[in-house]
């Protein structure tokens, strides 16, 4: 084999792995339907420059085959414009994530979530980047798109790894927290600190990240690889685990009342943990509802329904 080609099988060979390396398959949607004067294509170019942001970046250290990618989506819903700003737009961004279920085609959700306090500033054909050690650069509102994408991402990140290994997470955690830390400011930003709201970015990585949420990362551990993973092999004892996972999260909720990671939890796992309970015997019912409806409040008149 010639030198020429051999140089060439390396390169393809190098340009597989780097293609299988990033650690999402996102898709960025943009709705800038409420915003005046503005071309459409405009909001296009975001959306693409977004999602090869997301999908070409390397987020970790480990490395992720095609089939592994973790499915995400981000949906920004732009509903204003910032006065006196050229390209700077209000809204807010919807967020979710699923994990795949072990042996099965059920893929189970792992954020839902909409952020209401969203700020940027996007001028079209603007590049999209982002660097852990310098969360701002000289223009703030600029810098806030990219650090809030990137602080979802951690978020995502760390939720996948805490569900398939006991606190497998911390690392993205971590990055998230320095994002908070470091967050852009701006009098049109809010969302990055604890004064501005009880249920914001600042709670939510503070939250994941204190100790006084262990048993919160220990349950959505055991809820995925010794509950849903556990299904389709032994659904009997996925069961038994599942059901002894529901006091722990009362007794979180008793030493932290009124949660923002308690209500981010259900968020997502509303719906599984109603499909979960219409399949119990009335004795479980009986037991469970009634401390779901306290820890779900949004969803309690469904859990009470499942009692009729």
């Amino acid at each position: 084999m010639s030198m020429k080609k051999y140089l060439y099988l390396i390169i393809i060979l190098l340009f597989a792995i780097k293609s299988d390396a990033q650690e999402f398959n996102c898709k960025v949607n943009v709705n800038a339907d409420q915003i005046p004067g503005v071309e459409a294509k405009v909001f296009k170019t975001l959306e693409q420059s977004l999602s090869d942001f997301i999908n070409t970046r390397k987020w970790g250290n480990d490395v992720f085959q095609n089939k592994e990618k973790i499915e995400l989506v981000f949906t920004l819903i732009l509903s204003k414009k910032i006065d006196g700003v050229e390209g700077g737009y209000l809204g807010r961004l919807s967020v979710q994530s699923k994990r795949p279920i072990f042996n099965s085609s059920y893929s189970s959700t792992i954020v839902n979530y909409t952020d209401k306090d969203l700020a940027i500033k996007y001028i079209e054909f603007q590049p999209i980047e982002f660097n852990d050690n310098r969360v701002v650069t000289n223009d703030a509102l600029s810098s806030n798109l990219p650090a809030i994408i990137s602080y979802y991402c951690y978020i995502a990140l760390g939720l996948d790894y805490d569900s398939f290994s006991l606190k497998g997470g911390t690392e993205f955690y971590n990055k998230a927290l320095n994002i908070a830390n470091n967050a852009p400011e701006n009098n049109a930003i809010v969302g990055w600190k604890a004064t501005e709201s009880q249920r914001n970015r600042f709670w939510l990585i503070d939250q994941l990240h204190n100790n006084r949420f262990d048993k919160m990362r220990t349950v959505f551990y055991q809820y995925h690889r010794l509950g849903l993973d556990l299904l389709t092999s032994d659904p009997e004892l996925a069961r038994v685990n599942i059901n002894g996972l529901i006091p722990i999260l009362k007794e979180v909720n008793q030493e932290n009342p009124s949660s923002m990671l308690m209500q981010f939890y259900f968020s997502s796992k509303s719906e599984e943990f109603q499909n979960f309970i219409s399949g119990a015997t009335m004795a479980d019912k009986q037991k469970m509802i009634p401390i779901l409806s306290q820890l779900d409040v949004v969803n309690a008149n469904k859990y009470i329904q499942l009692l009729k």
